[in-house]
């Protein structure tokens, strides 16, 4: 069966509501997010449709530093490798095309930064 492309931001919505959808049954993340972190979903999904809307789309209105918020989290490399893997097979089951391999490069470099940057503050904070 043909996928659709990512072509407005109600498919943005999809793909966004899919993959935290995964990440809420993940038990790796789950804990993480709902847990340790709280997340208010009701608040945080309106901000990752505009986060990913101004990305793929240049629609959203997405303003703000999104690393800071992850900060305090107790994560490491394999927290990063299992977003990034749900994030793909997201994706890869409900679109196809250009922006959906868009979005997928852009998950992998935003969670190679994101755990960089981890990485780095956990190892200052150790010396």
């Amino acid at each position: 069966m043909l996928k659709p492309e990512i072509k407005s931001e109600e498919h943005v919505k999809a793909f966004v509501d899919g993959f935290y959808n995964l990440v809420n049954e993940d038990e790796l993340l789950s804990p993480i997010f709902n847990n340790f972190a709280k997340v208010n979903w009701e608040a945080h999904m309106p901000t990752m449709y505009g986060f990913w809307n101004k990305i793929l789309l240049g629609t959203g209105s997405y303003t703000g530093s999104p690393f800071d918020k992850h900060i305090p989290l107790p994560i490491e490399q394999k927290h990063f490798d299992r977003w990034i893997a749900l994030f793909e097979i997201n994706m890869d089951q409900i679109f196809q095309g250009e922006l959906a391999e868009e979005a997928k490069l852009r998950a992998r470099s935003i969670g190679g930064i994101f755990a960089a940057k981890h990485k780095f503050l956990k190892e200052q904070k150790e010396q």
